[in-house]
């Protein structure tokens, strides 16, 4: 399981990255609203652990924003605030959870247990589409037309990622720690490598091509493109 982890304060962020890491999840760590919100989009976590008070977006404001768009990973918000009406005002904005600093490092794992047990919801859609491509999430299946290709784990992730951002170069930072994780050591040029040869199935569909933008990073250009 995959436990996104959201905290500004480094010192309390690396512990609790530990508690989790502890319990066999794997977890991706943010200290920025507005990375962590990126992450939570792309990612299907089965729980978010997450600061109220975080520079750039608020917590708050991340989970108004995914609930929006019809992610319903579970989110924990941690805050110091601990009156009844900022609870309530969590709990209506769309947290699953509510926990107040400070508090007992075994009542937080308690907590996510609890909401990892619940089912997933990530995607209410398996197909994605950009331009007249098909992207079948279940089944890892491209299609354009009668063409039909059947990508690798991580192909389709570094697919989903750039299909969710039409019009964007997404850096090889940012794709990297979307499909490996914030602690993951990859080279850049694993990451190439899996572009390569993504690049080369849309090609053999008649698909979208991948941009590179020289020092950047990459992104989904329409068929035919230049």
């Amino acid at each position: 399981m995959r436990i996104l982890i959201v905290e500004d304060e480094i010192r309390l962020a690396e512990a609790l990255q530990r508690l989790v890491q502890d319990e066999q999840y794997q977890t991706d760590l943010s200290t920025q609203g507005e990375d962590a919100y990126e992450l939570a989009r792309t990612i299907p976590y089965d729980a978010i652990v997450m600061d109220w008070m975080l520079p750039g977006m608020t917590g708050l404001e991340i989970v108004k924003a995914l609930r929006q768009q019809g992610i319903s990973t579970p989110v924990l918000l941690l805050t110091a605030r601990d009156t009844v009406k900022d609870r309530v005002e969590g709990l209506n904005a769309g947290a699953d959870d509510y926990l107040v600093k400070p508090f007992a490092m075994e009542e937080l794992l308690a907590r996510i247990k609890a909401l990892v047990r619940r089912p997933s919801e990530f995607v209410a859609d398996d197909i994605l589409r950009y331009e007249d491509l098909q992207f079948d999430l279940t089944h890892r299946a491209i299609r354009c037309g009668e063409q039909e290709e059947i990508i690798s784990p991580k192909e389709a992730q570094i697919l989903e990622m750039l299909i969710r951002h039409p019009g964007q170069v997404l850096t090889r930072r940012q794709l990297i720690d979307g499909v490996w994780g914030y602690e993951a050591d990859v080279l850049e040029g694993v990451l190439d490598t899996y572009v390569h040869h993504l690049r080369r199935r849309l090609a053999s569909i008649a698909g979208p091509g991948i941009h590179t933008l020289r020092g950047v990073g990459y992104s989904l250009q329409k068929p035919g493109g230049k």
